[in-house]
């Protein structure tokens, strides 16, 4: 091997030791939201306020991974200055990173409103909903990162698709909620808290979808073009007014 080949080599093997590096990072970023999201949802659903607090105290360790993964990337695109593919697994990891870093955000949201009700109990009929959402949020979410960490373009795809089902299924919680609200002034505060809590979890399947996205970018070379699949998107504020 010549010398010039020498340093070639060397430059790919080093550039592929960092895209291992990058890729293990974001895999690790991915672990942790996903428990976060679990133990948010459980803290909700059995009144844990010591959980809560530490699904809160987990966000800062998940804002300094995400740093940490933005900041080796664009260490990596300054020194190795990688083009096409290369520039797109670089620019996708930032971007999923970004994404999971948003989810835990929503987690955090939710550890706090745990945390604002206290441990007072209310029906488990109340909760049922939200908790269904963030088991089929979540799933979304483990099916994503598969897909990201495999370049499983379908399995992408297929959570890109089911976008539609967590907010129509979002709509419908709240006018359940809201039925609730009505029938028993009781249930006001509670039922508030627990929209809130559902459309955190609802914009976590946004950032899914997200991600689904950049991995489509990542392994196509450009973005989809379809427009985004969308269920009812009845807002917050609307669905109040229509009752």
């Amino acid at each position: 091997m010549t010398e010039y080949g020498a340093r070639i080599d060397h430059t790919t093997r080093a550039f592929d030791s960092d895209l291992q590096e990058i890729a293990r990072k974001v895999a690790e970023m991915g672990g942790l939201v996903e428990k976060q999201i679990a133990d948010a949802t459980n803290a909700l659903l059995e009144r844990d306020t010591e959980l809560a607090e530490r699904v809160i105290a987990t966000d800062g360790t998940i804002d300094t991974m995400q740093q940490d993964i933005e900041e080796k990337a664009i260490l990596t695109i300054a020194r190795r200055q990688p083009m096409a593919v290369d520039l797109r697994e670089v620019v996708g990891a930032m971007r999923v990173a970004n994404d999971l870093e948003r989810i835990g955000d929503h987690a955090k949201h939710i550890g706090k409103r745990v945390v604002a009700l206290g441990g007072d109990l209310y029906p488990q009929t109340l909760i049922r909903g939200v908790d269904h959402m963030a088991e089929l949020v979540l799933a979304q979410i483990k099916q994503v990162l598969d897909a990201y960490g495999s370049r499983d373009l379908q399995s992408a795809l297929a959570v890109w698709s089911g976008d539609a089902e967590i907010d129509a299924l979002c709509t419908s919680l709240f006018r359940e909620l809201l039925t609730y609200m009505m029938e028993d002034p009781r249930n006001i505060t509670f039922c508030m808290h627990l929209m809130f809590c559902a459309k955190d979890i609802e914009r976590m399947g946004d950032h899914a979808t997200n991600i689904a996205e950049t991995v489509y970018f990542m392994i196509e070379g450009r973005p989809i073009t379809d427009q985004r699949p969308k269920g009812d998107t009845t807002s917050f504020p609307s669905a109040l007014m229509q009752r």
